[in-house]
């Protein structure tokens, strides 16, 4: 048996043992062979919060500053390096609310009816917080634009010092927000964690895999994708896109909805197995789920696949064999 062979049967026998995940377990063994790179990890925690969706409700847009900040110290209490918000947890503007014509008609948005005062307080109040308990949080959230440009609809980055260190936009749009509501994003965005790479997708993006297989070329370890979820009848769709996407580039993925989307999918965060690692409750209730993102300084079946798709095949392939090339005989 090969070298990489007795390694992975000494890691099946240590998780059969102990009931550790396969990715634990060759940890755990790999911290026992002198000179081995050590495993990289970050300790994380998903949130599931409150739909807000009224931008004009002063008192709203608090609730949801205090609840965001509830869930903060939770994380910060289970250990948690970074926390992850849904889109829009600040306020995810309702298209009818925000309509010229509506509520009846869906039309253009009227960003004038934002509070962005009181938004930029409670934004202002979460980095405080994040630098407080020195835990970097990331979450959704309209970021305005300067006039006449229609906002784009965001993830901030804060970092554990309390500093706005990137933003990622939505860039896959659905129609009624291209036609009505934002501003498309550009570019992807990448930030690091205590060595950890991590990537960010919002809204609808779970659709469109262009948009994970770019994040595992640019070598993330983690994607952050958070969503409104649109309806529990959507979210198990949402959902097993993104245990598809961690299962096809090896990944991790972190699945953060909003509350009332957890009675058909909670939030969670999918292993690079295409299993969760740990879920939110599915009662409806704003809460977290905590898990250790352990990465593998190997990743051989990452890199096989990278291997596979840089035309590994084609020196294989027969060519001028009637066997081959003919398909109407067995």
């Amino acid at each position: 048996m090969t070298k990489n062979g007795n390694l992975k049967r000494r890691v099946r026998a240590r998780a059969a043992k102990t009931g550790e995940s396969y990715t634990s377990a060759l940890r755990h063994i790999r911290q026992t062979i002198p000179g081995h790179p050590a495993a990289k990890s970050v300790r994380l925690a998903v949130a599931q919060t409150s739909l807000f969706d009224d931008p004009r409700d002063i008192s709203g847009l608090q609730a949801s500053g205090m609840e965001m900040r509830r869930l903060m110290r939770d994380a910060h209490v289970a250990g948690a390096q970074l926390i992850h918000f849904p889109e829009g947890a600040t306020c995810s503007p309702n298209k009818r609310i925000m309509s010229e014509t509506g509520p009846r008609e869906i039309g253009i948005s009227d960003w004038s009816r934002f509070e962005w005062a009181v938004l930029r307080e409670e934004l202002d109040a979460t980095s405080k917080l994040a630098r407080e308990l020195e835990i970097w949080t990331v979450f959704g959230s309209a970021h305005q634009l300067s006039s006449p440009h229609r906002p784009h609809n965001c993830l901030y980055v804060v970092s554990n010092r309390g500093e706005l260190v990137t933003r990622y936009d939505e860039r896959m749009l659905s129609n009624t927000k291209i036609s009505f509501m934002y501003s498309p994003g550009k570019i992807p965005v990448t930030f690091e964690v205590d060595g950890v790479r991590f990537g960010c997708a919002l809204g609808m993006e779970t659709h469109y895999p262009e948009v994970f297989s770019e994040y595992e070329r640019l070598d993330v370890d983690c994607v952050l994708f958070s969503t409104t979820g649109e309806s529990p009848s959507a979210a198990p769709a949402f959902a097993a896109e993104a245990l598809g996407h961690a299962a096809s580039n090896k990944y991790w993925v972190s699945y953060s909805s909003h509350a009332p989307q957890s009675v058909a999918v909670p939030s969670g965060i999918a292993a690079p197995d295409g299993q969760w690692l740990a879920q939110c409750g599915s009662d409806g209730v704003p809460a977290i789920a905590v898990g250790n993102i352990e990465i593998d300084p190997e990743r051989t079946a990452r890199l096989w696949r990278r291997t596979a798709r840089a035309d590994l095949y084609m020196p294989h392939r027969v060519h001028d064999d009637p066997r081959s090339d003919g398909r109407n005989t067995f």
